[in-house]
């Protein structure tokens, strides 16, 4: 269903939106309230344990909400903190045609694989295997494999945090330069712990006790 949306500009509204994961426990997320209408590098910060990853798994539908409404209308693809529990096949070639969910030739196909990887950096990687892929490497297929799918709204679960800073580095670059393409702009929702990663969003929020704050400019945001 959410591949009718792949040409749209993805549409993510939460209307006071609340969720707890057991009856008797206080609501994770509470009242949250926040619209994300154009496409552009959004960034969640909060500290460990402040629900950044329930926030995205009640807007890829994995979890529903205790309270509230959440609309969306996007083609979601999935980066999580550990490139390793997302790659399966043995090279980047065969990990991109798992992802592939087209009927094109197989030219379209090489073609496809050739433009995608480009995009974040892996060109020629065609034939290398996982194994031998640094972990920003690895970072850099999975959002290759978002991008062959035809995903508009790809959801990062802190992804940089098991990575060293250079490619701390590449992947912030790379999710950057896709949300600022003028052809066909992606829309990017980062969640971090780390403040530094935040200059190179468009718009930060926080997340503390259960409220997600309003949108701001990285320059104008205020830590709570």
């Amino acid at each position: 269903m959410r591949d009718s949306f792949q040409n749209e500009i993805p549409y993510i509204n939460f209307k006071d939106v609340s969720f707890s994961y057991t009856e008797k426990k206080e609501n994770l997320i509470f009242k949250c309230n926040f619209s994300i209408k154009k496409t552009g590098f959004w960034m969640v910060v909060g500290k460990n344990g402040s629900g950044k990853s329930t926030l995205l798994k009640l807007i890829n539908g994995i979890i529903k909400p205790k309270n509230g409404i959440v609309n969306c209308q996007a083609n979601i693809g999935m980066v999580f903190q550990n490139p390793d529990h997302q790659i399966l096949m043995p090279n980047c070639r065969s990990e991109l045609l798992l992802n592939v969910n087209e009927n094109i030739s197989d030219y379209e196909i090489t073609q496809k694989i050739d433009y995608v990887l480009a995009q974040v950096g892996l060109t020629g990687f065609e034939k290398r295997p996982v194994h031998t892929l640094s972990g920003g490497q690895k970072q850099r297929l999975t959002i290759a494999c978002a991008l062959i799918s035809n995903k508009n709204f790809i959801l990062l679960d802190e992804p940089t945090a098991l990575l060293d800073q250079t490619s701390q580095l590449k992947v912030l670059k790379t999710i950057k330069n896709l949300t600022s393409d003028h052809e066909k702009p992606l829309t990017a929702l980062w969640i971090t712990h780390r403040y530094e990663e935040l200059n190179y969003a468009d718009e930060v929020a926080e997340l503390k006790n259960g409220f997600l704050s309003g949108w701001q400019e990285p320059s104008k945001f205020e830590y709570n």
